[in-house]
């Protein structure tokens, strides 16, 4: 029997570089392991870790779009959007889609982490 979800692992260029990110937005602490430099992972933070693989011509997927599928994205739940959003992006996070602008009862916010995956905060 399946126990648990152990890790969502994301492909990326910079394995730490990415986790320095999601550390830092989430709260959570980096684990390495030297024997496997091109594994990184974020733990320590209410949730599944995040693991972050390190793929040789890597190509980020694309929003909205079909070319270079998104194939997975995470959802964060957030108490205060904008102050959420401002980490984010100080944290090297772009703006993909702000649906609260098109739709009013829309409650959250589409962005790219800095190796272009798509993630976003959802207004708890």
């Amino acid at each position: 029997m399946i126990r648990r979800l152990q890790a969502v692992a994301l492909d990326c260029p910079d394995p730490v570089r990415l986790a320095e990110f999601y550390a830092e937005l989430l709260g959570g602490q980096i684990v390495m392991d030297p024997d496997v430099p091109d594994w990184v992972e974020v733990r320590g933070f209410e949730g599944t870790p995040l693991a972050f693989q390190r793929v040789q011509g890597y190509r980020p997927p694309e929003w909205p779009g079909e070319q270079m599928p998104q194939q997975v994205h995470l959802d964060f739940d957030v108490d205060d959007i904008e102050a959420d959003e401002k980490r984010a992006l100080e944290l090297g996070a772009t703006v993909l889609e702000r649906t609260d602008q098109v739709r009013r009862e829309a409650n959250w916010r589409v962005y790219a982490d800095p190796a272009g995956h798509p993630f976003c905060l959802c207004l708890h």
